[in-house]
């Protein structure tokens, strides 16, 4: 998807409005107005200044906004992000960017410098950017840390990963939430990028964690489901009349969304676990909720 930048410009700068002083606006207006002229040098101390000029308070959105930023970017979901986050998106979108190659540079350069805090500004950013699929291999490099917050930027909330990754990368984020310990539920496009690799990767992870005595998180079932085939029923099938409370749930979720009448039947013999699924009262995010509140 190509984001209207000019129209998400006008978004974020509506949202500063009411919530920056005359001073920190003033500042700002001043260093839109010199990135704008393309003064590279002015976008990275500006970058860099951001949060000592504007502070780094939650921007606390009403769901009106949310809704409007959804309305303008499909997918987007700002839930979360500060000030000093929302001017550094702003800088960004006031660079000139005629080329892909020309924004990626300057992109670089930000990068290649960010401390913590502006790389995730910069991640949270990507599909608010023009020429998205310029920064492909930018936001692979994301998943690839071992830092939880930039590595949330790129995998949670942020339509990005789901629109433009390819299947190796795809996968490749998903199972590297359960290495650094951060949940899937926050992954946008989870069900519908699902796949049969990912699900053969998963059922391998699962094994391997079982084999060592080790938890498996019920999410896991999410990414199997879809495709389980006999061994992954039998597994679903344990888990539903023996497993904890929440992994009963997450073995009913993904039971229900086999196809097979193999999973059906299985499903069928916990007829209030089936009733439960069908009227929705359990789902992936109340089971990822049960999940981390219980560990």
């Amino acid at each position: 998807m190509i984001p209207d930048c000019a129209r998400i410009a006008e978004l974020l700068q509506n949202w500063l409005a009411s919530r920056l002083e005359a001073p920190a606006a003033t500042w700002l207006r001043e260093r839109l107005t010199a990135v704008q002229t393309g003064d590279k040098k002015s976008l990275q101390l500006a970058f860099g200044l951001t949060p000592r000029k504007v502070g780094k308070a939650d921007l606390a959105l009403t769901e009106v906004e949310l809704s409007a930023a959804s309305a303008i970017r499909p997918g987007w979901d700002p839930r979360g992000w500060s000030v000093d986050q929302v001017v550094r998106t702003l800088l960004v979108l006031s660079v000139p960017a005629h080329s892909p190659e020309g924004l990626v540079s300057i992109l670089d350069g930000l990068f290649g410098t960010g401390d913590v805090g502006e790389l995730v500004a910069l991640y949270q950013a990507l599909p608010l950017l023009p020429h998205p699929t310029a920064h492909v291999l930018r936001a692979a490099e994301g998943i690839r840390t071992n830092i939880k917050a930039v590595f949330c930027a790129v995998a949670h909330r942020n339509p990005y990963p789901s629109e433009q990754f390819s299947d190796d990368q795809w996968n490749q984020m998903v199972l590297k939430c359960q290495f650094i310990g951060v949940p899937m539920a926050p992954i946008m496009g989870l069900d519908q990028r699902a796949n049969a690799p990912l699900a053969s990767m998963v059922r391998d992870f699962i094994q391997e964690r079982r084999a060592a005595k080790r938890a498996i998180p019920p999410d896991m079932w999410r990414c199997v489901g879809r495709f389980a085939d006999v061994e992954a029923l039998a597994d679903l099938k344990q888990l539903l009349t023996s497993g904890s409370t929440v992994e009963q749930q997450a073995a009913a979720l993904a039971l229900s969304e086999n196809p097979t009448t193999a999973a059906k039947e299985i499903l069928d013999e916990s007829p209030d676990l089936a009733k439960a699924v069908a009227s929705a009262k359990i789902c992936w995010d109340s089971v990822s909720e049960l999940s981390e509140s219980s560990s």
